[in-house]
C-alpha cells in the first residue's frame, strides 16, 4: 500500500528564500501573463481550449485542466506556450508571394505570420506560393502518386497534437496506396523502447501509471529530465517526495530541475521549492549500458536480486550472469565514465527498495545503440520483479501527445495496427476489403536517403521539420529538393516548406485537434486513451481535417478503394480503430470531455503474467559498447532548451542559463582548455561543425551538451541503431578550438 503524504515536510525544501527568489528557475506566474497578453483577442478560446480540451502539449494526459493522478490543476508552461497556435488568424498569404525573405527566417518568427489560410501551391521556377482550390491541389498530389507508384511514395507524421483519428487514417490510406512507407515522431523518440520491451515482456508500452510514482520506494531517472519535457510530472515528484520516495538520476548533465524545483500551483513547493533528486549518477553519455551492468553486478555479487521471482518467471538470467562475471569492474567503469563505488551506491537503493519505478526518455534511446540501453534498463527492473504490481513499473515517458498512439494506430513503417508484425497484413486485407502490403516501408531517415538517391517521387509531410529534426541538415534539405512532389500539411509554416520545388510544393492547412467536428483521441503515457470534444471558436475557414485529407489523396489515386479509405467522421474512425486494435476496444464509446480507459488496465504483465511465447520475463545479454575515443576529443549530447521539440521558445533556457549557442562543458575541461565562459569556439566532428560559446555548466567530464536542432550539423545522418533505425542524437565523437577572432 501507498504510503500517507505528509502535510508539510521542511526537508524536501529547497530553499527559505520565498518563492525562489535569485534562484536560477522559470517564471510561472509570468508565463500565465504571457500566455494572457498572447492570446488577448481570443481571451474566450483560449480559455475553452484550457477547460475542455485534453492537452496537446507532452503525454501525460488530461481532461481540460485535470487529470487522473492528482486532484489538482494540471497546466505547465509547455501547454501555455503551444495555446497561440491554435488561437492565432490566418496569416496574409501576400508574404507568401516571394519566399526569398522567409526562407531566412527562423521558425519562431515564421509560426508567428500566423495560420495557413487556403491550399497554396509552388511550382518549379516560381519565386513564391499561389493559391489554389482544394480540388485542384488535391487532383494534382493524387496524379503524382498515380504516377510515382508505391515504392515511391512516403508519408511522415509529427506528434505534437496529432489524434489517433489521423494516425489511423493515413496509415489506412498509404497502405490502400499499397505502401508501408507511413512514420511518425515515435520513429526518433522511443522505438527503441518499444523493441526492446516487445522483446522482453512482450508489451510495447509502459507498463505502469503515474499513481505507481507516489509512494514508489524508488524512481530512478535514466536519460530523462521531466522537469523541461513533462513539467506537471514536477507535480508527481512533489507529491511522492512527502510520501518519502527516493529519486535517483542518471545522467551525464546535473539538470538543475532534477535537482530542485518550485511547483506554482502548491503553495509549499510553490514557496519554498522541492528537493528533488536525492542522489546524481552523473556518467559519459553512452555509458548507460556499462553503468547499469555495474550496477546489476553489484547487485548480484551481493545477494540483493530476488532470486525466487527471477526463477519462476524469467528466463536468460544464468546466460547474463555468466557475462556479468566476466565483466571487469575497470571496463565498466571506463565505458561509464564514473568508479564502481557510484554503481554500489545505485545497487544498495534498489537492494533496499521493495518497489520501484524506471524512467527514462530520448537520452537513452537516441543512440546508435538505443535498444541495448533500454534492454540494460529492463534486466535492471527484473532483478527485483519491479513491473506488473503497484509502485513499479518501467516507463518510456512520453514527450508528445500523439507518440504513444502514433505507432499504436500503424502509423509505422514496420508494423501494423496494434503492433502487428506485417506478416499479418492478409487480416487487414480481409478487414478493410483492400489486399494490405507486407514488404516493409521506409522509416523518416530512410525516406530522405530515398529522396537524396532520386528514389522517392512524393514526400508528404504532416507538420514536424525535417531541416530541423534530422541530423545534417544540407543533406535533408538537398534531399528534400529532388522529390519530384511535396506535401506539406500543417497549421502554419515551417523553413521546410520554402526548399525550392523540383517541381511542385503544396501547403495544405490543417486543422486542430480543438476544431475537429466529432471530437478526437488521445493516448497518454500511461496508455490512458482520452477523448478531446471539439472547442467552439473562431476557424480557419478552408483548413481540413487531416483524416479527410488522406481518405481523399487515396480515394482519388485509387478510385476503385474510396469508398474504404473515405470516413464521414471522427466517430466512424474510433469504429473502425476498435474493429483493428482490440486493446483499444472502447475507444468507439468515447464521446465527452473526461471520457476514457486504460487499455490493459494500470499495470501492464499484472501479477508478473507476460504476453510472451513461453509467458516469461527475458533476460538478455547486452555487452557494454565501446565508448574509446581519440585523446584530446569528446562525447557530444544534443540536448532541449526552452522548447518543445524543434520548436524554440526562448533564446536563454530559464532552468540551465544557457542560450541556444552554449556549448556545456565540465569546468575542469575548460580550465585545461583554457576557456572561459562565453570564449567563442568551435566544435568539429566527422559530419560537420558549429560554432558556440562555452557555457562552464555540471556535465561529466569529457561530455559537451548543445542544444538541438542548433547542433545538428555535428551528427552523422547515417548513424542509427540496428533494429529501430534510430539516429543517434547523443553520442558523437567531436573536437573543439577556440574560434579565430
Amino acid at each position: 500500500m501507498a504510503r500517507r503524504e505528509k502535510w508539510i515536510d521542511p526537508k524536501n525544501w529547497a530553499s527559505l528564500k520565498p518563492f525562489g527568489i535569485g534562484e536560477k528557475r522559470p517564471n510561472n506566474y509570468a508565463e500565465i501573463w504571457r500566455a494572457v497578453k498572447e492570446n488577448r483577442h481570443q481571451l474566450g478560446y483560449a480559455w475553452r481550449i484550457l477547460k475542455e480540451g485534453t492537452c496537446d502539449g507532452c503525454a501525460l494526459g488530461t481532461k481540460g485542466m485535470r487529470d487522473w493522478t492528482v486532484d489538482e490543476i494540471h497546466l505547465c508552461n509547455v501547454r501555455l506556450r503551444l495555446l497561440r497556435l491554435s488561437t492565432m488568424p490566418a496569416l496574409d498569404a501576400k508574404v507568401l508571394d516571394d519566399v526569398t525573405s522567409l526562407a531566412r527566417m527562423s521558425s519562431a518568427k515564421l509560426r508567428e505570420l500566423g495560420r495557413v489560410p487556403y491550399p497554396m501551391v509552388r511550382r518549379s521556377g516560381e519565386r513564391g506560393f499561389s493559391r489554389i482550390g482544394w480540388n485542384e491541389a488535391l487532383d494534382l498530389a493524387a496524379e503524382r502518386l498515380r504516377e510515382a507508384g508505391p515504392d515511391r511514395v512516403g508519408l511522415y507524421m509529427t506528434s505534437r497534437g496529432e489524434p489517433n483519428e489521423n494516425y489511423f487514417a493515413a496509415q489506412k490510406a498509404m497502405r490502400a496506396l499499397g505502401s508501408n512507407s507511413v512514420d511518425n515522431a515515435a520513429r526518433v523518440c522511443h522505438s527503441p523502447s518499444t523493441v526492446a520491451l516487445k522483446q522482453t515482456l512482450g508489451v510495447a508500452a509502459t507498463t505502469c501509471s503515474y499513481t505507481d510514482w507516489i509512494g514508489s520506494d524508488l524512481i530512478v531517472f535514466i536519460g530523462s529530465n521531466v522537469a523541461n519535457n513533462q513539467p506537471v510530472a514536477m507535480k508527481y515528484l512533489y507529491h511522492a517526495k512527502k510520501t518519502g520516495t527516493k529519486v535517483a538520476v542518471v545522467n551525464p548533465y546535473r539538470e538543475p530541475g532534477m535537482d530542485r524545483y518550485w511547483v506554482p500551483s502548491n503553495v509549499e513547493s510553490a514557496v519554498f521549492g522541492t528537493k528533488i533528486a536525492d542522489r546524481f549518477f552523473q556518467i559519459n553519455a553512452g555509458g548507460d549500458v556499462a553503468f547499469l551492468t555495474g550496477v546489476l553486478k553489484h547487485m548480484v555479487e551481493r545477494g540483493w536480486a530476488d532470486e525466487s521471482f527471477i526463477s519462476a518467471h524469467t528466463t536468460g538470467f544464468e546466460e547474463l550472469r555468466s557475462l556479468l562475471g566476466k565483466l571487469s569492474w575497470e571496463e565498466l567503469e571506463t565505458g561509464a565514465g564514473c568508479d564502481s563505488a557510484d554503481m554500489l551506491r545505485l545497487a544498495g537503493m534498489l537492494g533496499r527498495a521493495k518497489t520501484a519505478v524506471f524512467v527514462w526518455s530520448m537520452g537513452i534511446t537516441q543512440h546508435e545503440f538505443g535498444e541495448d540501453n533500454v534492454r540494460a534498463i529492463i534486466n535492471l527492473g527484473l532483478a527485483k520483479g519491479f513491473v506488473g504490481r503497484e509502485g513499479c513499473g518501467l516507463m518510456p515517458i512520453r514527450g508528445h501527445s500523439g507518440v504513444q498512439g502514433g505507432a499504436e494506430m500503424g502509423a509505422y513503417a514496420t508494423v501494423l495496427p496494434g503492433g502487428r508484425p506485417l506478416i499479418d497484413a492478409p487480416h487487414f486485407s480481409d478487414l478493410w476489403g483492400f489486399e494490405v502490403p507486407s514488404a516493409k516501408g521506409r522509416t523518416a531517415p530512410e525516406m530522405i536517403d530515398a529522396a537524396h538517391a532520386g528514389l522517392l517521387d512524393v514526400l508528404i509531410s504532416s507538420g514536424g521539420n525535417f531541416l530541423e529534426v534530422l541530423p545534417d541538415p544540407a543533406y535533408t534539405r538537398e534531399a528534400m529538393a529532388r522529390a519530384r512532389l511535396r506535401v506539406h500539411i500543417d497549421i502554419c509554416l515551417s523553413s521546410q516548406m520554402f526548399v525550392d520545388p523540383a517541381d511542385a510544393v503544396l501547403l495544405l492547412p490543417a486543422e486542430t485537434r480543438y476544431e475537429m467536428t466529432g471530437g478526437v483521441t488521445e493516448t497518454s503515457t500511461e496508455r490512458r486513451v482520452i477523448f478531446s470534444p471539439e472547442v467552439k471558436g473562431p476557424r480557419i475557414t478552408e483548413a481540413w481535417p487531416e483524416w479527410r485529407i488522406f481518405g481523399e489523396l487515396a480515394a482519388r489515386a485509387r478510385p476503385e478503394v474510396g469508398d474504404k479509405v473515405r470516413y464521414g467522421g471522427t466517430r466512424e474512425i474510433r469504429e473502425d480503430i476498435a474493429r483493428a486494435v482490440p486493446a483499444y476496444d472502447g475507444i468507439q464509446g468515447l464521446k465527452e470531455l473526461g471520457d476514457e480507459f486504460q487499455y490493459g488496465g494500470p499495470h501492464l504483465c499484472k501479477d508478473w503474467k507476460f504476453p510472451t511465447q513461453d509467458g516469461k520475463a527475458h533476460f538478455t545479454v547486452v555487452d557494454p559498447p565501446s565508448t574509446a575515443r581519440p585523446d584530446g576529443s569528446y562525447v557530444l549530447a544534443t540536448r532541449r532548451g526552452k522548447q518543445f521539440n524543434s520548436m524554440v521558445h526562448e533564446r536563454r533556457d530559464a532552468l540551465t542559463g544557457a542560450v541556444r549557442d552554449a556549448v556545456l562543458m565540465n569546468p575542469a575541461d575548460a580550465d585545461r582548455e583554457g576557456f572561459a565562459d562565453a570564449s567563442p569556439v568551435i566544435v568539429t566532428s566527422a559530419a560537420g561543425e558549429m560554432r558556440g560559446r562555452v557555457l562552464r555548466a555540471p556535465v561529466a567530464p569529457g561530455n559537451l551538451q548543445v542544444h538541438w536542432p542548433e547542433g545538428l550539423a555535428l551528427l552523422d545522418h547515417a548513424n542509427r541503431s540496428p533494429q529501430a533505425g534510430i539516429p543517434d542524437y547523443k553520442s558523437t565523437v567531436v573536437t573543439i578550438a577556440r574560434a579565430p577572432s
